[in-house]
């Protein structure tokens, strides 16, 4: 199989108070293929000036990853089916919750794509939906995780029936 590697690298400031807590979260995320990503606790868990706002947050890169996954599943089982994608847009969102033993985890993950059809050959609903299906079965990152991941699409440019 594939080895995936992400560089995280944060570095406390010379006056930062680290013992006290009182110390910067906001960090940075490089990939293999160039891209840097400033990263930060969330605020909704590290308030500011802890945090930065601007960051991306482990919770929302897990929602990210999770739609990411799935629409390009989704495009390339389209694609096979002989259906013509002209746009995919989603809303994720990840839902934290106090699970056993009080311990936070995401719980839910909604995936709300839209996506727009065209070309002469375009799917009926249940099509759409089977796409939905098999590519939440194929994406590795929703094999990985025990949240419960929902797909609540809606379609433009569909067959008629």
């Amino acid at each position: 199989m594939s080895a995936y590697i992400a560089a995280v690298r944060w570095r406390r400031k010379p006056d930062e108070r680290f013992v006290y807590g009182r110390y910067g979260r906001g960090h940075e995320w490089a990939f293999d293929g160039g891209a840097t990503v400033i990263a930060s606790a969330s605020p909704h868990v590290v308030p500011a000036p802890y945090s930065v706002a601007a960051g991306v947050d482990p919770e929302e890169a897990l929602v990210a990853s999770l739609s990411s996954c799935h629409m390009l599943f989704f495009l390339d089982f389209a694609r096979r089916a002989g259906f013509v994608v002209d746009s995919y847009d989603d809303e994720a969102e990840g839902v934290m919750e106090a699970g056993p033993g009080g311990r936070d985890w995401m719980a839910q993950v909604t995936l709300r794509p839209r996506v727009v059809f065209s070309g002469d050959k375009r799917p009926r609903r249940a099509e759409v939906e089977a796409l939905h299906h098999r590519a939440h079965e194929a994406c590795y990152i929703a094999n990985s995780v025990k949240s419960e991941v929902r797909v609540e699409g809606s379609e433009d440019g569909l067959a008629a029936g």
